[in-house]
């Protein structure tokens, strides 16, 4: 197991090669003494966090608050993802069905709605320039037996009451090919989504509270949280440039979440991926016709790779988990280097577009950017928000699945619900199978001590990986 911290020199990807002036901000010279608030993590979870806990606030209701992050500003998961706000209506549905009931599977769905909704809302609100683009996205399966099982499976979800499955369409045999321009499709079920560009999403976010007096500390890595509040219920955290201490302290930490919280080492764990960009070299004979697409490989590789098309005719493409997940698991599990590459994978981009849509096979393409990401992956399969068990003042956002653009905003805004007005879980519309507790903790813990463990595990990574 690698050390739960970021590493230095990470890749570059696409997405980071327009910075804002904020990427490596510091506020202030020094770290604050005291605040009311420290928020560590600057990415998707920690930018919402502040949004929230200052909308709405007059100047002298607003609590003084602190960002630390340990690069720079968006250079963890949300800015290393695959550009996709992509509610999961049913791969995802049908999984958590099987797995706890038809009530959660369909209190999560329109859940993620509610958040696909929520994040065009606010770049419409405040006109963010961040390439949003309604997309209808597709899951399509190209192996016959896997798309035999699918179908019996979307024939018994078809007759249950699932209200966000009335977005999906089935494509069968006869159009599955045409609909999704995906070469030998067998099946494919499509309903909308969107692309976004996502780190200039959240910088946008990070501008507006640093602007409203947020204290924003790059290059401040957080590497211990006192164990108990102080005399006076402050909570202190060390950091190389020194201490600073607050009375609460959001971790919004997502995979590195264990080095600060290590009771959360089995829930929550590390799960390396790769993402690059591919571009024509030539004007393609015919347009990818969908806007992102998750295709669905043969049995247990499942997600074998995603794509999301740009406005400039370049892809977005991210997975090849079939070169390396089962041969090379110490490439991806508990794997927190994002500075190197997920070699096995590298060569698999290459002639990707010629292999994957129907009519390319002549087209020249060109990988121009290759880059890894450490995505925080969930033991259960649900993230953990609300208090950290045990710690009053302590609260944690994080354990996204790689799944983190339609959750994060409305988890965000319930747990500062939680934070500011003191209400449970239970009143934020946060699903009630993402709040933390012991009793939850507890039962990680047991299932890890199971043989089956590392199995659950690669499954949840295999079929709930989108880079969205």
């Amino acid at each position: 197991m690698d050390s739960p911290y970021p590493v230095p020199n990470a890749t570059v990807p696409y997405w980071r090669t327009e910075l804002h002036e904020l990427d490596s901000h510091r506020s202030t010279p020094q770290l604050p003494r005291k605040q009311d608030i420290v928020i560590i993590g600057a990415g998707f979870a920690g930018a919402a966090l502040a949004h929230y806990l200052l909308r709405g606030q007059s100047s002298s209701e607003k609590p003084s608050i602190t960002i630390l992050e340990a690069r720079e500003a968006c250079s963890g998961a949300t800015g290393r993802n695959g550009g996709h706000l992509r509610p999961d209506l049913f791969v995802g549905l049908a999984a958590r069905m099987q797995a706890h009931g038809l009530e959660t599977a369909n209190q999560v769905a329109l859940f993620e709605v509610a958040n696909a909704k929520a994040v065009a809302e606010l770049v419409r609100e405040e006109n963010i320039a961040c390439d949003l683009q309604s997309v209808t996205t597709a899951d399509t399966f190209v192996d016959a037996a896997e798309a035999a099982k699918i179908k019996k499976l979307w024939d018994v979800m078809s007759r249950l009451d699932c209200p966000t499955l009335r977005n999906v369409t089935y494509h069968g045999p006869e159009d599955a090919e045409k609909v999704t321009g995906v070469k030998n499709a067998k099946i494919a079920f499509t309903y909308p989504a969107h692309t976004v560009w996502p780190y200039k999403l959240i910088m946008h976010l990070l501008e507006g509270v640093v602007k409203q007096g947020v204290n924003l500390q790059t290059h401040t890595q957080v590497h211990e949280v006192s164990e108990t509040p102080d005399s006076e219920g402050y909570w202190t955290l060390a950091t190389p440039r020194g201490t600073t201490k607050a009375k609460k302290v959001v971790f919004a930490t997502n995979a590195y979440t264990s080095s600060l919280l290590p009771e959360y080492d089995e829930a929550i764990y590390a799960a390396r991926g790769t993402v690059c960009r591919v571009v024509p070299a030539s004007q393609p004979p015919t347009e990818a016709p969908l806007g992102s697409c998750a295709v669905e490989m043969r049995s247990p590789d499942s997600v074998d790779s995603y794509y999301g098309l740009r406005p400039d005719g370049s892809l977005i493409v991210g997975g090849a988990k079939s070169t390396f997940f089962y041969k090379k698991r110490d490439e991806w599990y508990r794997n927190y280097d994002d500075s190197t590459l997920v070699e096995p994978a590298v060569p698999y981009f290459d002639g990707w577009a010629a292999r994957t849509f129907a009519g390319w096979e002549s087209t020249p393409t060109k990988v121009d950017a290759v880059w890894t990401g450490i995505m925080g992956y969930s033991a259960d399969d649900a993230p953990h928000i609300g208090h950290v068990p045990s710690k009053p003042g302590l609260y944690i956002c994080a354990g996204f699945n790689g799944h983190g653009m339609p959750n994060v905003l409305l988890c965000a805004k319930g747990l500062v619900q939680m934070i500011k007005d003191g209400k449970p879980l239970s009143e934020t519309g946060v699903p009630a199978c993402y709040e933390t507790s012991a009793d939850r903790l507890r039962k990680i813990s047991q299932v890890a001590a199971a043989r089956t463990t590392s199995r659950a595990r690669a499954d949840i990574y295999l079929k709930h990986s989108y880079g969205s």
